[in-house]
């Protein structure tokens, strides 16, 4: 395992979003769990306009608070994240924009889009959700043998969201019959998180495990995931 790893957060800094202020404390205690240093900067979606600038980075983390900037480059660096096998964590909107660029790269889908940019799209594989999921939580069940249940070491969590958007229903089968494929889903079955198959680690999820650090505790998935960095 590396000592010392750097992280690139995809998305645009915000001090008022909550999830922002929730993962430096988050990746601290993962750091401190493993006993590694963690550094990590802000990347904005705009400034993302080749894998050249991705090349510094262990890891990439999607961040919440969209629209983005760019999604074209949100787009390129989870492609990036994907295709070179870079351990990929995507919370909320990098959720939602993991599926996009899945869709459009991996099924074909070319006008596969989120229905917060695109709201008149034919194919919004993300839409909004028939009820938003404000500053709320809600159990989950997660999937056997997933990341998800590995990292948590349970098949049962609750955690917390800020979100409109969410899989839209209309796709989920298809969009998850693999290798993309449901990692979490709610009590009526909705899809909350993906992960890939064959890659070491790539996991999106619709809610927001960071946090829970602003409690002081410890975030599994974020821990896993830094894990996953260090290789």
């Amino acid at each position: 395992m590396r000592q010392h790893v750097t992280l690139g957060l995809i998305g645009e800094y915000d001090a008022g979003v909550t999830a922002h202020q929730a993962i430096p404390p988050a990746l601290a205690l993962a750091a401190q769990a493993l006993q590694i240093t963690v550094n990590f900067h802000w990347l904005a979606t705009d400034q993302i306009g080749s894998p050249q600038a991705l090349a510094r980075f262990d890891g990439l983390w999607c961040v919440p608070a969209t629209p983005y900037r760019s999604m074209d480059g949100a787009l390129l660096a989870i492609q990036h994240a994907r295709e070179t096998g870079l351990p990929f964590l995507g919370t909320c909107g990098g959720f939602q924009h993991a599926v996009v660029e899945y869709a459009r790269n991996v099924l074909g889908w070319s006008d596969a889009e989120h229905a917060e940019t695109a709201p008149q799209a034919a194919r919004a594989v993300i839409s909004a959700l028939h009820c938003a999921l404000l500053e709320v939580s809600e159990p989950l069940r997660l999937l056997p043998g997933s990341r998800l249940a590995s990292a948590y070491g349970s098949d049962a969590i609750s955690e917390g969201y800020r979100c409109r958007f969410g899989l839209n229903p209309a796709f989920q089968a298809a969009l998850t019959a693999g290798p993309l494929r449901a990692a979490a889903t709610d009590a009526n079955g909705e899809v909350r998180a993906v992960e890939l198959d064959d890659h070491p680690f790539f996991v999106g999820t619709l809610f927001q495990p960071e946090r829970r650090a602003l409690g002081g505790a410890a975030a599994p998935l974020v821990q896993a995931f830094v894990s996953a960095c260090a290789g």
